[in-house]
């Protein structure tokens, strides 16, 4: 006998907003199965304009409101009996990020919690990594996104350290970040690190490390090299706009974003040491979901 819930998570990035539906399979004497049932992005986005000027736009303002419309109708067609909708580093730092809430609120009637980078960390780390994750090895996990990346350092099967950066694509594509940041986070990473005498290996998430492991070809359970994602950010950086989403397939919002990922990725790397990187795909939205089931958020 099985029981079936059906559970949502909004993911509200810098770079795209995210529906993901998800059925949550209960067994007796099992543990829970996460399957994904549908997945919607909508690529709206709200760091070019909450990184450059200091708020939504108006037009920006409209196509949330709409497309949280289509969510929550989404969300009663499939039946879903739980959800969390979570805005990250665009909202948080937007003016007028408050007021863009309450409006969704009486307009879509899908209630948004603004939160900061250390539960977004925390969250991202409560995606069930275990089987990705062997308890005798150190392990990094980065999480890039729009405005802000998320490091947790796991050893022994556990969370050792989690830490949120205001380094992001769109802020990169925008000449918004110091290398004042860089610097930070290869001390930070550095520090951390030091302790622990394992090889270690990173694991990523976010749509442009899936972008650039798909394009790999590899089956799932296989790592990318440092050395493969290394050549993948030079021939990025030698193709224009216009052939990396002609050539290689990439959809408009994703072709500019992936080569300041990449650069994360490839720094993360080096600083910690690491020559490999899994790529599970997981983040946000997956973190959301389980925390909710097990009573986390």
């Amino acid at each position: 006998m099985i029981t079936i819930k059906k559970y949502a998570a909004i993911d509200i990035g810098s770079n795209a907003m995210r529906l993901l539906i998800t059925n949550i399979v209960e067994q007796k004497g099992h543990p829970a199965q996460f399957n994904k049932s549908s997945l919607v992005r909508v690529p709206i986005r709200l760091g070019q304009d909450a990184f450059t000027v200091g708020e939504i736009s108006e037009e920006n303002v409209t196509r949330m409101v709409d497309a949280m419309k289509a969510f929550n109708l989404l969300m009663k067609v499939h039946k879903v009996e739980k959800y969390k909708a979570c805005a990250t580093s665009a909202m948080r730092e937007a003016y007028n990020g408050k007021e863009i809430v309450d409006l969704i609120k009486k307009k879509a009637d899908i209630k948004i919690d603004v939160i900061d980078g250390k539960k977004e960390a925390a969250i991202i780390a409560a995606s069930d990594l275990k089987q990705f994750i062997n308890s005798d090895k150190t392990y990094l996990y980065v999480d890039v996104g729009g405005g802000s990346t998320e490091f947790s350092l796991f050893s022994e099967g556990k969370i050792v350290i989690s830490k949120s950066f205001k380094i992001g694509t769109v802020r990169l594509l925008n000449n918004m970040v110091s290398e004042i940041v860089w610097i930070e986070i290869e001390k930070w990473m550095k520090s951390i690190i030091k302790d622990w005498d394992d090889d270690i290996t990173l694991i990523g998430s976010g749509g442009n490390i899936n972008k650039l492991f798909k394009l790999s070809e590899k089956h799932q359970d296989k790592p990318l090299s440092y050395v493969y994602l290394n050549s993948q950010y030079q021939k990025l950086n030698a193709m224009t706009y216009e052939q990396r989403i002609a050539e290689l397939g990439l959809n408009p919002d994703r072709a500019d974003v992936i080569i300041p990922a990449t650069r994360i990725y490839l720094s993360a790397m080096k600083w910690s040491g690491a020559r490999q990187i899994y790529v599970p795909k997981i983040g946000l939205s997956d973190g959301i979901v389980k925390a909710m089931y097990y009573g986390r958020i």
